[in-house]
C-alpha cells in the first residue's frame, strides 16, 4: 500500500483493519441516532471495549504505561471512528494526553498519562466567546492566592466536560498563557452549562471558571506553554482531518448506494450524468485529502514539515467531507433535507469540525505564511 511515496505502518495497517470492524460493529447507525437523545451521549460499555483494546495507550510512552507509538498511529483508528460516527470522548483524551507530553512536568506525565491512557477520560478547555482560533488569545484569567491558583472567565465547546475526570484549561497567569490542570473534583456545582451544537452526536459544555481553585502544582510547565498550544492545535487538526476523511469514505458509500437503487423515470438516477460526474469528484477529493492525512501522519513529528502536511490534511479533508456530504443531501431530494436522513448527520459534523482550530480557509492562510 503506498500512495505519494509514503506506504502505512505494519501498526497502521493493523490498527486500521481492527477499527474497521469494530466501529462497524459497536457503532451502526441506529446505535448513532439512539444517542442522539442519550444524557451522555456515547456507550459507556462501547468505551470500556475502547479502553480494552488498548487504543488509549497507542501514544502514550512505555515509561508511563502507554505502548509508545506515535500519533500517527492513532490516525486510523479515528478515522475509522469518523467512518462510523463513533461518539465517545477518544479524541479529546488523546489531544489531552499530547497536551501533557508536550508542556507536563515529569510529575503531571508520571500521574495523569498512566490514568488517560487506562481509560480516565480527559478534555481540553480553550475556546472563548471571541471563537478566534489562535490559542494564545486567551481572556481567561488566573491570579496566585494562599498558595492557590484562582480561575475566572468562561470556557466554550468543552467536549464531554461532563463525563471528564480532568480538563486542561488555557488562563493568563502572570500576564502569560498558561494552561491548568483541573480535576472533576475541583469543579463546583452548576459550573458547566450544555450548549447546542450542529453536531448532535458530540457533547459540549461551557465552562464557568469563577469559583474554581487549584494547587499551583496543577500549572504546567510555563516555560513550555507555546510548545504545548502548537502541539494541541496540530495533533486535534490531524485528528479532526482523520474524522473526516472517514465521515466523507461513509458518506459517499452512503449516496452511491441511493443512486445504484433509487428509479426516477423508470430509470436508475444513478445512471444520469449529471449525479455520475458529482460523485466522481466527491471520491477524488475524498482520495486526495485521505493520502494529505497519511503524510501528515507519517511526517507528524517532523518540525515545519509536519506542521505544513497537518494544515494540507485539514484543508483538504474539509473541502471533501463539506462538498461529499453536500452532494448527499442534494441527492436525495426532499428526504435528504429531513432529520432521518444520515446524510445530515455528516454535513453537521463536517460543519463543526470547520469550526474547530481553524477551517479550509484559514488552513490556506497559515500555509500561505509558513511557504511563501
Amino acid at each position: 500500500m503506498e500512495f505519494a511515496g509514503i506506504g502505512y505502518s505494519e501498526e497502521q495497517i493493523q490498527l486500521l483493519d481492527i477499527a474497521s470492524e469494530f466501529c462497524r460493529e459497536k457503532s451502526p447507525i441506529s446505535s448513532v441516532r439512539a444517542l442522539l437523545e442519550s444524557d451522555t451521549g456515547y456507550d459507556a460499555a462501547v468505551w470500556q471495549e475502547i479502553v480494552g483494546l488498548g487504543w488509549l495507550a497507542i501514544a502514550v510512552p512505555e515509561a508511563q504505561g502507554g505502548v509508545g507509538l506515535s500519533l500517527g498511529e492513532v490516525v486510523p483508528v479515528v478515522e475509522q471512528m469518523g467512518r462510523n460516527l463513533l461518539a465517545s470522548p477518544f479524541v479529546t483524551t488523546i489531544t489531552a494526553q499530547q497536551a501533557l507530553l508536550a508542556g507536563g512536568t515529569s510529575a503531571q506525565q508520571a500521574e495523569w498519562l498512566p490514568r488517560l491512557a487506562a481509560g480516565e477520560i480527559g478534555t481540553l478547555a480553550l475556546g472563548e466567546a471571541h471563537g478566534d482560533w489562535d490559542l494564545a488569545n486567551i481572556i481567561a484569567t488566573a491570579t496566585r492566592a494562599d498558595g492557590q491558583i484562582r480561575l475566572s472567565g468562561t470556557k466554550h465547546f468543552v467536549l464531554w466536560a461532563d463525563s471528564a475526570d480532568l480538563l486542561i484549561v488555557s488562563a493568563q497567569l502572570d500576564g502569560k498563557a498558561a494552561l491548568i490542570l483541573v480535576e472533576k473534583s475541583d469543579i463546583p456545582a452548576g459550573a458547566l452549562r450544555r450548549e447546542t451544537i450542529v453536531d448532535e452526536t458530540r457533547r459540549s459544555f461551557a465552562l464557568s471558571l469563577d469559583g474554581i481553585s487549584v494547587s499551583e502544582d496543577a500549572v504546567l510547565d510555563i516555560s513550555r506553554t507555546s510548545a504545548a498550544l502548537a502541539q494541541i492545535e496540530l495533533a486535534v487538526n490531524l485528528l479532526q482531518s482523520a474524522e473526516m476523511c472517514g465521515g466523507s469514505q461513509a458518506v459517499i458509500d452512503y449516496t452511491l448506494d441511493y443512486l445504484r437503487t433509487r428509479k426516477q423515470f423508470g430509470k436508475l438516477i444513478g445512471e444520469y450524468q449529471a449525479l455520475k460526474h458529482p460523485m466522481v469528484d466527491a471520491y477524488v477529493g475524498y482520495e486526495k485529502a485521505r493520502t494529505h492525512l497519511y503524510s501528515a501522519a507519517h511526517s507528524f513529528a517532523d518540525q515545519g514539515r509536519g506542521e505544513v502536511a497537518v494544515r494540507m490534511a485539514k484543508a483538504a479533508a474539509d473541502g471533501a467531507y463539506s462538498f461529499a456530504a453536500d452532494r448527499a443531501i442534494q441527492f436525495h431530494g426532499g428526504f435528504g433535507f429531513t432529520h432521518d436522513c444520515d446524510a445530515g448527520l455528516h454535513r453537521r459534523a463536517a460543519i463543526f469540525h470547520a469550526s474547530q482550530f481553524g477551517d479550509a480557509a484559514w488552513q490556506r492562510g497559515k500555509l500561505a505564511d509558513l511557504l511563501f
